[in-house]
């Protein structure tokens, strides 16, 4: 069994609210004076809000804390599912072959503002900030010196209320990266009735970079904390992610900012892993000197049809030996695969050269998206231990893969783009950093280099990161996105690819909430 930090969660305190509102508020008058009357029960929230981003719900998988119209599956409204829909289908990492309309329109560049996915993704967002504000509005010094907490309880309380306020960060610094303008509210505004007012993606950004800030000396020292929360690295490399995309978000760069906090991550103490497959490996969790924050998972504590569990069992089909290979022997779900362009930034992509090339079943070419056995599969998160055991799984579908939601490569790659855009640095570190992610990947110097372009980090960060989320953003980062230039199959539903309107940089606010909060603002063209 993985060791997650006290996932025991409130089984006595229910909230009431919804999307529109931004709020949580106790059923009745005394439920939160009886849940935070301990210190254990801080932590049993606590435990809420790491849960509000990892499970689907606390009480079972085939319930959700979201109701989204339309979604009957609950393992849809899961957050990181939700995300990676977002940032890998509607890229050319990824294509899935499930007939519906919601998730075919990310390739073919056609959703609306009443997708019910993107819907999802929103509405967890929003549930997760309002489980933040609860817990932070209930964690001030007054509140715990009215409930008698002091000393190393309190202490360790003010930790807790610093990492409730870098969830809600992170959770803010996802709405701005993909809807741009979102509600805001914090736990300063009333509870109960109150609709929240529209934020512009600049207050925004300034807004999260004053909170990640704030709590600097909150947060306990990097990897000091325990697995599976959140430590003073984590709200830096948060930083050095957004700083790195400031330009988008607001127009002006601040690429040396990335720089400075980017350095301050790989200077904490974190150690590149020798072998890349066991990231993503079910004991990743196991002396991962390279994980700087996790999204916890275990198939018999945690269970969630969502997360590593969808990104393991959408991309494996019905064919026994490969299921068995991936540590499912429940079977996969024939859904998501690669376009070639994924596996063709390796060259070899057999990962006879570049260990990080994992590719399994299916054809390099597609002539059918829903065809799930056009494209390749993609083997990176795999649900077998390191030493080649199976973990339990009570169907054999869930998983206990780790998603890593930091880790110190993406931080030694920010550095390097930095620099070469300019930001400062040093050349010499930046290409020191490059040839450290090589020389990992081949596994010998094979891979190393004497030199490298702003083009060469961009099929770089693909061939380390791909399917953890990041290609979307990345793509608007360098202006690929939606523009005609870079193209991949069944792009905006051409199956050759094809340009598309650059409103699409953005996903549009879901109509139901336009609807229901008059302050709202559609974005353009939606």
């Amino acid at each position: 069994m993985k060791k997650i930090f006290s996932w025991v969660f409130m089984g006595a305190v229910l909230f009431t609210g919804c999307a529109k509102d931004l709020n949580l508020k106790p059923l009745n008058s005394n439920i939160a004076d009886v849940q935070y009357a301990t210190p254990l029960g801080y932590k049993q929230v606590l435990a809420k809000v790491y849960g509000s981003y990892s499970l689907v719900s606390s009480t079972g998988v085939g319930n959700s804390d979201v109701n989204v119209p339309g979604i009957t599956d609950a393992g849809t409204t899961d957050f990181l599912r939700a995300y990676w829909n977002l940032q890998e289908l509607t890229t050319d990492e990824a294509k899935c072959a499930w007939n519906d309309a919601n998730l075919q329109s990310y390739h073919n560049f056609n959703w609306t503002s009443s997708n019910i996915f993107i819907n999802a993704l929103y509405s967890r967002c929003l549930f997760s900030i309002t489980i933040c504000n609860e817990f932070i509005r209930e964690s001030t010094d007054e509140k715990l010196a009215s409930r008698g907490i002091g000393g190393k309880d309190a202490d360790d309380i003010k930790h807790y209320r610093a990492e409730a306020r870098f969830v809600r960060a992170f959770q803010y610094w996802v709405l701005m990266d993909l809807f741009g303008q979102p509600p805001f509210v914090t736990d300063q505004d009333p509870i109960g009735k109150f609709i929240p007012k529209q934020i512009s993606r600049t207050e925004l950004f300034t807004y999260i970079e004053t909170e990640l800030k704030a709590i600097d000396g909150e947060l306990v020292p990097p990897r000091g904390n325990e697995y599976g929360r959140a430590d003073q690295a984590a709200a830096w490399a948060l930083l050095a992610r957004m700083y790195l995309n400031a330009a988008i978000y607001t127009g002006t760069a601040h690429y040396a900012d990335a720089i400075t906090y980017a350095t301050q991550v790989i200077n904490a103490g974190y150690v590149l892993m020798p072998h890349y497959k066991n990231l993503f490996m079910a004991d990743n969790n196991v002396n991962n000197t390279e994980m700087i924050l996790p999204i916890s998972y275990d198939a018999t504590h945690s269970q969630n049809y969502g997360g590593t569990t969808f990104l393991i069992c959408s991309g494996h089909g019905t064919n026994v030996a490969d299921n068995a290979k991936a540590g499912i022997p429940g079977g996969g779900w024939s859904g998501n695969r690669a376009t070639k362009n994924l596996p063709q930034a390796f060259g070899d992509y057999s990962g006879n050269a570049d260990k990080r090339a994992m590719f399994g079943l299916g054809s390099l070419e597609i002539s059918d998206v829903l065809n799930f056995n056009a494209g390749l599969g993609v083997t990176k998160f795999n649900n077998v231990n390191s030493d080649g055991s199976t973990p339990y799984s009570p169907n054999g579908v869930l998983v206990s893969v780790d998603f890593p939601l930091f880790r110190l490569a993406e931080m030694y790659l920010i550095y390097i783009e930095a620099v070469k855009r300019n930001g400062g640095g040093s050349e010499a570190t930046a290409l020191e950093y490059f040839n450290r992610l090589r020389a990992r990947a081949y596994e010998n110097d094979n891979g190393k280099v004497t030199s490298f372009s702003l083009e060469d980090v961009f099929n770089e960060r693909q061939r380390e990161l791909y399917w953890e989320g990041f290609r979307r953003t990345d793509l608007v980062r360098f202006n690929r996105f939606t523009s005609g230039s870079y193209l991949w199959p069944w792009k905006a539903g051409v199956a050759g690819g094809a340009g598309a309107d650059a409103h699409y940089n953005v996903f549009p606010i879901p109509s139901s909430e336009i609807i229901s909060n008059t302050n709202l603002v559609q974005n353009a063209n939606y």
